[in-house]
């Protein structure tokens, strides 16, 4: 049988150092360990960052080859200042004339339509009426009665000169003649006012255009009803030869703008065209919600301005302003709007809206604002424009 064998420590010698040592080099091994452990990585775990797409900016436009468009600078242009407003066409009301009808009936035919352009006593409609047939009864007992009173007065003169009756009497029969001629006269022009001829009386009453110009109402179809002196036409016509052009105008630059002064009128569906215009009048109430008052200009038509197209009023003023000019061509018109293919450097332009003023001579364009004297454009906007398009 073994014996155990047991550590003795030198006489002396403490066996806390020991321990220690042991402790330490444990300590030492789990710390070897733990760092040969691959750690969490927590960006790994976190969601992955968002990516923002950015919108292609459409007024800014590269091209491969820039040297292919020839480019001009803006020159200084000066001139009065300026005022521009939006308005709409609008028939001259004193131009404009409704049609009557003083018989009330059926119409049974429509000569004219919506639209028409129509001369003066030109036949609009017919009319059946009954108040032609009351008429002429009408008529009828009064040339009677005329007649009655006429034999009454022939036989009263006739007694009177032999005698036989005083003068009063012979008084009251011409007074009686008299006023059976009132009578006749009376329901004659009565039945002529109603479109009828007493001669030749006839149950349709015709209905012709009091002005030449333009049907811009119509409120009657066949088989309808007509009253008389209705509140609701069956026509309306206006003379179109001068229209009216009314702008809104904000508070503050009503001071600029003076009765009697000439406007540039240009239409959105003609914009090479250049009207003149004379300013007739100016609201005197302003509008308490856009804070504008109504200004109108009076405009000869050439032929081609329809109510309720919409046109731009141009305003000059007094004032000495400094503007831009550009090749006409450099100008592209798109919804209604002006553009400039402005150089940017790098292949790459810029599409800039402008505001165009009057057309200058050396097929030159005004610019009101937009760009400034020296900006680099494209000469031809449309040819870059295209080729941009393919």
């Amino acid at each position: 049988m073994k014996q155990a064998r047991f550590f003795h420590a030198p006489a002396g010698a403490s066996i806390f150092p020991a321990v220690a040592r042991v402790i330490f080099l444990s300590t030492l091994s789990l710390y070897a360990v733990s760092c040969g452990s691959p750690k969490s990585d927590s960006s790994a775990e976190a969601p992955p960052p968002a990516q923002v797409e950015h919108e292609q900016d459409l007024n800014v436009i590269q091209v491969d080859h820039p040297e292919q468009f020839s480019v001009v600078a803006a020159i200084q242009h000066n001139a009065v200042s300026q005022l521009s407003a939006t308005g709409t066409v609008s028939p001259d009301v004193a131009r404009t004339v409704p049609v009557i009808s003083l018989a009330s009936g059926r119409v049974v035919d429509i000569r004219a339509r919506l639209g028409d352009t129509v001369q003066k006593g030109q036949l609009l409609l017919r009319v059946r009426s009954d108040d032609v047939s009351g008429g002429y009864s009408d008529y009828r007992k009064a040339v009677a009665d005329e007649l009655l009173a006429r034999k009454q007065f022939t036989r009263a003169k006739d007694l009177y000169a032999h005698g036989a009756i005083p003068e009063s009497e012979l008084e009251i029969a011409q007074d009686g003649e008299d006023d059976a001629m009132v009578a006749v006269e009376t329901t004659a022009e009565h039945l002529r006012l109603l479109g009828n001829d007493p001669d030749h009386p006839t149950g349709i009453v015709d209905i012709y255009a009091p002005i030449s110009g333009v049907i811009t109402d119509q409120q009657v179809t066949n088989a309808a009803g007509v009253q008389s002196l209705s509140a609701t036409n069956p026509f309306t016509i206006s003379d179109l030869s001068s229209v009216w052009i009314v702008c809104d105008v904000y508070e503050n630059a009503l001071p600029n703008v003076h009765l009697g002064e000439t406007a540039d009128i240009k239409l959105n569906a003609y914009p090479d065209q250049i009207l003149k215009g004379t300013i007739s009048n100016i609201g005197a109430v302003l509008d308490p919600t856009t804070r504008t008052s109504k200004v109108r200009i009076e405009v000869r038509n050439p032929g081609f301005i329809r109510p309720g197209m919409f046109a731009t009023a141009i305003f000059h003023g007094h004032k000495q302003e400094v503007h831009t000019a550009i090749p006409a061509t450099a100008i592209l018109h798109l919804h209604d709007r002006d553009w400039v293919f402005v150089a940017a450097g790098d292949k790459t332009f810029h599409r800039v809206e402008i505001v165009s003023g009057s057309t200058l001579p050396g097929n030159m364009q005004e610019v009101i604002s937009g760009i400034d004297p020296g900006t680099h454009v494209v000469q031809d906007a449309l040819v870059f424009e295209n080729t941009v398009e393919q």
